[in-house]
C-alpha cells in the first residue's frame, strides 16, 4: 500500500505505528477532541473520525521525544516524504494572527500603526509556537508591522527544529548585500523570514488612534460596524476589507502558493482584515461570510495543501481556548461553511 497521505493523517483522531510487519498497527495515543466556539447556542462539539494508518513510524518518534522534553531535529512529515506520488505534492500552511498588541489591549482602532505586543501576546505567542513546535517549516511570511514579527520570532524560540529565523533585506540592493549568509551549512539551520507590507493591517485612516467604544457613541453602531466590518466600506480615508484583499490576495498568489507549489512547508503571520482576505481566497467564501469571519490572537490555523487544493485542518486547541476562527451570524454551517456535525477538532496533536 502507499503511504498514506499527509491529509490522511491529520484526520485521524489516534496516532499509529507500523510495526514492519503485517501486524495490525499499534495505538499510540488517543487523542482529545474539542469543539471550535461558534457563538451560538446549541453547537455541538465536533464529532470524531477513525482512520487508521500504518505509516506513520517517524510520527510516532517525534511524539515520544516531545514527551521526553528533547529537542526534535526530525521533521515530522519526514514519514510521507518517500515512496508516494501524493505525499510528494503535499505541503502544509499555517496561517496566525499576531498576539495582543498594546493598543488590542486599550480597545483602539490600530491598522497600519506600529504598536508591540502586550505581556499577554508575549505568552500568546510562546503558546502558539508550542503547538506547531513539530511542524516543519521552510519559509515564513510576516507582515511590515513590528507585533506580527514579534509573534513570529516568540513562536519560533518554541520550534523543535531548532532552526534561526532570519529576516531577510531585499529593500535595496545594499541591503541584500550586507545582510547575505555565506555558509551554506548555516543557511541549513536557518528559516528565512520574509517581511511585506502586502500583510500588513488594514489601514483604517481617521479612526486609528480613537477608541472604539468612544467612536462608536459618537457615530453610532450601525455606522462603526459598517466601517469595520462592510466588504466594500471604507473608514475615513482608510481602506475597505475589499481593497486589503485586494493587495494581500495578490502577494500570497504571486509569492506564498508558488512555494506550496514546490513542496515548501510555510507559516503566513498578519493581521485580523489581511488574513480575513487570505481565508476568503482559500476557503471561497463571500463577501457576506468573510465579514462575519472573527480571529482569535495567536492561535495557528493549519491547511493541508495538496494538487493544487487547499485542505482545512483546524488548530491545535490549547487549555483555554475552544477555537481559532468562528462565524459571528452563520448558523447552520462551521466556519468552514461545512455542517458542524461533520468536522474533526485537534488537541494535543502537535
Amino acid at each position: 500500500m502507499p503511504i498514506p497521505a499527509l491529509s490522511q493523517a491529520f484526520n485521524s483522531n489516534s496516532i499509529l505505528r507500523d510495526a514492519g510487519d503485517s501486524r495490525s498497527c499499534n495505538r499510540i495515543q488517543e487523542f482529545s477532541i474539542k469543539s471550535v466556539s461558534l457563538h451560538h447556542k446549541g453547537d455541538r462539539p465536533f464529532s470524531t473520525r477513525k482512520n487508521h494508518s500504518s505509516s506513520l513510524t517517524k510520527l510516532y518518534i517525534v511524539h515520544s521525544l516531545k514527551s521526553q522534553g528533547s529537542a526534535c531535529r526530525i521533521p515530522v512529515f519526514s514519514a510521507f516524504q518517500s515512496n508516494s506520488q501524493t505525499a510528494e505534492k503535499e505541503s502544509a500552511l499555517i496561517l496566525m494572527r499576531h498576539g495582543e498588541s498594546m493598543w488590542n489591549e486599550k480597545n483602539l482602532f490600530t491598522g497600519c500603526v506600529d504598536v508591540p505586543l502586550t505581556n499577554k501576546g508575549v505568552e500568546e505567542s510562546i503558546e502558539a509556537g508550542k503547538r506547531i513546535s513539530s511542524l516543519p517549516l521552510d519559509i515564513i511570511y510576516t507582515s511590515a508591522l513590528v507585533r506580527a514579527q514579534m509573534t513570529t520570532m516568540l513562536a519560533l524560540t518554541q520550534h523543535r527544529c531548532m532552526k534561526v529565523p532570519i529576516i531577510t533585506h531585499s529593500e535595496t540592493e545594499q541591503s541584500r548585500t550586507w545582510s547575505q549568509v555565506y555558509s551554506e551549512e548555516t543557511k541549513k539551520q536557518s528559516i528565512p523570514v520574509v517581511k511585506a507590507w502586502q500583510l500588513n493591517e488594514r489601514m483604517y485612516g481617521e479612526l486609528q488612534g480613537l477608541n472604539k467604544q468612544e467612536t462608536t457613541k459618537q457615530y453610532g453602531s450601525e455606522q462603526v460596524h459598517n466601517w469595520r466590518r462592510s466588504y466594500h466600506v471604507r473608514p475615513p480615508n482608510g481602506e475597505s476589507l475589499e481593497m486589503c484583499l485586494g493587495r494581500a490576495v495578490t502577494f500570497f498568489k504571486e509569492q506564498i502558493e508558488p512555494q506550496l507549489l514546490i513542496g515548501k512547508y510555510v507559516m503566513v503571520v498578519a493581521h485580523a482584515n489581511s488574513l480575513r482576505s487570505i481565508i476568503m481566497y482559500l476557503d471561497k467564501l463571500t463577501s457576506q461570510e468573510v465579514i462575519n469571519l472573527e480571529l482569535s490572537t495567536g492561535v495557528p490555523m493549519l491547511y493541508i495543501y495538496t494538487e493544487g487544493k487547499f485542505i482545512r485542518r483546524g488548530s491545535p486547541l490549547g487549555s483555554s481556548e475552544a477555537g481559532v476562527y468562528s462565524y459571528t451570524e452563520l448558523k447552520n454551517f462551521d466556519f468552514f461553511g461545512t455542517p458542524r456535525s461533520s468536522l474533526t477538532g485537534w488537541n494535543d496533536i502537535f
